[in-house]
């Protein structure tokens, strides 16, 4: 009856227990990578920098709209320096449609206010403005690193990263200490702090003989001989506070990986390295790498920008296929994170319809919040198609919703995709602490991101 029960029932299986310890030793070595890439990435900017180099070392070219295109090609368009589009043109009709790969780049983060410089009890801080979905009290008490640009007023560009090399200072948001927390600790938990309270710890010592503002005017000193501005550039400034230090290994046996950001970075970069791994395919490929997801996709760099359909428009025009054929005929994959079930809150959860860390990338047929509230919802022809797909491939996959149906709940680019007349469906990595400064995933889960994207790709 056990071989009957293999047969007839479904269960998502450890990737450890199914795969060789050849495949084991491609895990190991992807998680460096992606690790490094990690590193060189904390905030939207610079993971499209990044991946802009990655890029140019596999033969990638600049793309402009209008530009003619050939098979076999491989361009990219930087939007603005926050969203990125790779793509390869494939050898058939773009009209069989393009296979996309779409993630996000900004994570959750404390943005430097427009005018945020400012000194009370002979301390200087930055006010901030959190971005995203965050637990206030989670970056209170930690050390934070500044990342960021100032444009100047003559247009001049100055690049900010400060608080992760050795050496570096660090900068820091007060907490209040628990002999004095009576009446915080009776708050409940999103109440004990606001957005106003979350500043940030900039400096201490003054400028000798000055009555007022001593400390800000030293730190405006320090600032001016680092970087040559003044307080009036901040007004010109995209700063992030986000948290300092290097991704780590977890665990005796580091198959774990906490780091910043991997909302949605671990869907990011394998969503570039698949694209990689086929420079000579036969349908288009396509890698978004957007900004503002965190924020619902706004802007001029989300993927509610036009232009994604701008692009998809040219390239059709320049093969000579009708844009309205290769929209119905592309497929997409929304590469967005799910929340992996944690036994420490299991009450959140329903186990069953849940995706577990080591069980492979996570197959989220749709998102949104309670009803389905703003979720693309795939089809089940869409559906049978992507597992056939992973099956033909081995990969290790598994499904997932996003905890208890009336827990909550979240939503992805998919939507925005899906309006486009384009089959979309989740696909990600499970994540511990989603949102968290330092969220945790699984190796083994990421180099299975990779290889269903390249799958895909095939």
């Amino acid at each position: 009856m056990s071989e009957l029960k293999d047969k007839l029932f479904y269960d998502h299986k450890n990737v450890y227990d199914v795969v060789d310890e050849n495949e084991v030793a491609k895990i190991n070595d992807y998680a460096v990578g992606y690790m490094d890439f990690l590193r060189n990435a904390k905030t939207e900017r610079e993971a499209v920098s990044e991946g802009i180099k990655m890029a140019q070392a596999q033969g990638f070219v600049p793309y402009t709209m209008g530009m003619e295109v050939v098979p076999g090609g491989k361009y990219y368009y930087n939007n603005r320096g926050k969203a990125l589009y790779l793509f390869i043109i494939g050898s058939e009709s773009m009209e069989n449609g393009i296979r996309i790969s779409a993630a996000h780049v900004d994570s959750p983060r404390l943005d430097l206010k427009q005018v945020p410089l400012y000194e009370a009890a002979e301390m200087s801080f930055f006010k901030t403005h959190y971005y995203g979905g965050i637990k206030k009290y989670q970056w209170t008490a930690i050390p934070l690193a500044l990342h960021g640009v100032i444009y100047k007023k003559d247009g001049s560009r100055v690049d900010v990263a400060i608080g992760e090399k050795d050496d570096d200072p660090v900068f820091y948001i007060n907490d209040l200490l628990p002999h004095l927390g009576k009446d915080q600790m009776q708050k409940k938990l999103g109440e004990a702090f606001s957005g106003e309270d979350l500043n940030l710890l900039i400096g201490s010592e003054p400028v000798k003989g000055e009555e007022s503002d001593a400390v800000k005017l030293k730190v405006m000193m320090l600032l001016n001989e680092m970087y040559g501005i003044t307080e009036a550039d901040f007004l010109s400034a995209e700063l992030s506070a986000v948290p300092a230090g290097n991704p780590k290994y977890i665990g005796f046996d580091r198959s774990l990986i906490c780091a910043y950001g991997h909302d949605d970075r671990v869907c990011a970069y394998p969503a570039m390295t698949a694209l990689f791994e086929n420079p000579n395919p036969t349908h288009t490929l396509m890698a978004i790498l957007a900004d503002k997801e965190e924020i619902g996709s706004e802007g001029n760099t989300g993927m509610k920008c036009e232009v994604f359909t701008d692009i998809m428009q040219e390239l059709a025009k320049s093969t000579g296929a009708n844009y309205h054929i290769v929209k119905e005929n592309s497929k997409c994959l929304s590469a967005d994170v799910n929340a992996a079930f944690d036994p420490n809150f299991a009450e959140c959860y329903e186990k069953k319809n849940s995706s577990h860390v080591n069980h492979g990338v996570v197959m989220t047929k749709f998102t949104g919040a309670r009803g389905k509230s703003g979720s693309s919802d795939a089809s089940a022809e869409y559906v049978s198609f992507v597992r056939s797909v992973f099956d033909k491939y081995d990969v290790v996959w598994q499904t997932g919703e996003l905890g208890k149906v009336d827990q909550g709940g979240g939503g992805t680019v998919a939507a925005y995709i899906a309006q486009k007349n384009i089959d979309t469906i989740d696909l990600g990595v499970a994540v511990i602490s989603m949102h968290a400064p330092y969220e945790v995933i699984a190796k083994a889960d990421v180099y299975m991101a990779h290889k269903a994207f390249s799958a895909f790709n095939k």
